[in-house]
C-alpha cells in the first residue's frame, strides 16, 4: 500500500459522520486548506491529546484558513462519546473500514486490536496533499502549531 506523496490528490473517502450524514473527503474540505486526522481510537491517550489540541487551536486554525476533520474505526457510540467528552470543534467520522482507508491513504494498520495508526494530512484547497505524516505506532503526529505555520507559509508564497 503506497503512501500518499505531496502533490497527489487525496483519495475519495465516504464515511459515516458523528451526528448523522456522511463525511466526504476531500470534497468537504474543498476551497480551504484541510487537515485530515486519522486517529487510533478513543482509548489512545496520544490521540485524545492530539484531538483536544486541534480543538483548542480552533481560533488560530480558522484564522489561518484551515479546517479539520478526524476519523477512526471506533463505532458511532464511542466516537460520539469522545467528541462530547473532548468538546471537539470539528467533524468526526466513525466506523472507518481499516483496510479500505489503509488501501486508499497508505496508513498503517494494527492487527490486534484492529485499528489504523495515527496518520495526518494537510490538504491544499484543491484537495492535493501538502504534507503527510505517517506513524507506525503510538507516537508521531501532526500538531496544530505546525499546521498553522505551514498553511500561513503556503498562503504567503502561493
Amino acid at each position: 500500500m503506497p503512501r500518499l506523496e505531496n502533490g497527489q490528490t487525496f483519495p475519495d473517502l465516504q464515511l459515516p459522520r458523528v451526528g448523522g450524514g456522511t463525511m466526504s473527503l476531500p470534497g468537504d474540505l474543498a476551497g480551504d486548506f484541510g487537515v485530515v486526522l486519522i486517529y487510533r481510537g478513543s482509548w489512545c491517550p496520544y490521540c485524545k491529546g492530539q484531538l483536544a489540541a486541534f480543538s483548542r487551536a480552533k481560533e488560530s486554525l480558522d484564522k489561518a484558513g484551515a479546517r479539520v476533520v478526524a476519523l477512526s474505526v471506533d463505532d458511532e457510540k464511542t466516537s460520539t462519546e469522545l467528541a462530547e467528552k473532548l468538546r471537539l470543534t470539528f467533524p468526526l467520522a466513525h466506523s472507518a473500514d481499516a483496510e479500505q482507508v489503509a488501501a486508499a491513504t497508505g496508513a498503517y494498520v494494527n492487527d490486534d486490536p484492529r485499528h489504523l495508526q495515527s496518520t495526518g494530512f494537510v490538504l491544499a484547497p484543491d484537495g492535493t496533499v501538502v504534507t503527510a505524516v505517517y506513524s507506525s505506532g503510538a507516537i508521531g503526529r501532526l500538531v496544530p502549531e505546525d499546521v498553522v505555520g505551514l498553511v500561513t507559509y503556503a498562503k504567503q508564497h502561493s
